[in-house]
């Protein structure tokens, strides 16, 4: 049985790994870290995470809640748990093109 979108997306979260994340990216991506938010490039995005994961250090990731609304889309929130203690509510949301699910937004805020 294959692994499910939010199964991969999360363990990525989990283990702090940008580019295995930015692999669900599309050209380009609404994102949200903290107070930081506007859409960026495929590249760009990688870069930004990669940047709260190195100061951020993931210890768990825990999907709260997930579903999909009418016109197809697929979301998750969940709550990151960091090394340092930090907690963030993170959700993201999918889109489907071309046959697979690209990450449209991706939010990762303070609890």
């Amino acid at each position: 049985m294959a692994i499910d979108i939010y199964d991969e997306i999360s363990n990525a979260i989990r283990s702090g790994d940008s580019r295995q994340v930015s692999t669900f990216f599309g050209s380009s991506l609404d994102m949200t870290i903290g107070n930081q938010e506007d859409v960026y490039s495929k590249a760009q995005a990688e870069l930004i995470l990669r940047d709260f994961f190195s100061k951020n250090s993931p210890k768990t990731f825990t999907v709260n809640h997930k579903g999909s609304s009418k016109e197809g889309t697929l979301y998750a929130i969940g709550t990151l748990t960091t090394m340092n203690g930090k907690s963030f509510r993170t959700s993201f949301y999918l889109k489907s093109s071309g046959g697979k699910y690209i990450l449209q937004e991706l939010r990762i805020e303070p609890q």
